[in-house]
C-alpha cells in the first residue's frame, strides 16, 4: 500500500458531482509524475464505507465538489479535514460523516491517516442527471491538477525524509 493518497470523490452522471471522477482520470494519465508513493482512487462512497479506502495511509488528499454559496462556481477551496463539514460526498443523508467515521475508527483501533486534506470545488449543479459538468467546474480541472500534483510533490519530500518534513503549501 502507498502511503499518499488521492481519492477523488462523487457520482459521473450528476453534472458537476463527475469533479472527483475527471480529476482522476487526468492524474491517471499522468501517474508516472505523481511518485512511486502516490495512488490515485475514484470512488461514489461517503462517510464510513471510505474507512477501507484510508485505512493504513499516511496522508490523504480528497477531492470533491461542495456547495458552499459564497463563492462563485469553479471556485477551489483548500482545507484540512475537520475545519468545517468539507463536501456533499463525505456526509450522506443515510451515513454518518467522516469525521464522525474516523473516531469511531480510532476507537477500535484502526489506523487512520495522519493528515486528511480536502481539495473541493464549488459545484453550480450536482442534481442534473448528466455527464457533462457545468463551464465554470470543467474550467476548474486544470487547477485541481495542478495543486494535487503540488501537493503529491511535497508529500512524496515528506515521505522520503521519514515522513515529517517542513509542512509548505500546495499552492505556493
Amino acid at each position: 500500500m502507498r502511503p499518499l493518497l488521492v481519492l477523488c470523490l462523487g457520482n459521473e452522471v450528476l453534472s458537476d458531482d463527475a469533479f472527483g471522477f475527471r480529476v482522476a482520470g487526468m492524474l491517471g494519465e499522468m501517474e508516472y509524475e505523481l511518485g512511486k508513493e502516490v495512488e490515485v482512487i475514484y470512488a461514489s462512497l461517503a462517510g464510513f464505507n471510505l474507512l477501507n479506502l484510508l485505512e493504513g495511509r499516511k496522508k490523504v488528499l480528497i477531492v470533491d465538489t461542495i456547495i458552499t454559496g459564497s463563492a462563485e462556481p469553479g471556485t477551489m477551496h483548500f482545507f484540512p479535514m475537520g475545519k468545517l463539514i468539507p463536501s456533499r460526498n463525505l456526509t450522506g443523508s443515510h451515513e454518518i460523516s467522516l469525521p464522525t467515521a474516523l473516531k469511531l475508527a480510532q476507537l477500535m483501533e484502526i489506523e487512520t491517516p495522519e493528515d486528511i486534506d480536502v481539495l473541493a470545488v464549488e459545484a453550480q449543479d450536482v442534481q442534473t442527471l448528466s455527464e457533462e459538468m457545468t463551464e465554470p467546474v470543467k474550467a476548474a480541472l486544470p487547477e485541481a491538477i495542478a495543486y494535487v500534483k503540488g501537493w503529491t510533490i511535497i508529500g512524496n519530500q515528506e515521505i522520503s525524509s521519514d515522513g515529517y518534513g517542513e509542512k509548505k503549501s500546495a499552492s505556493s
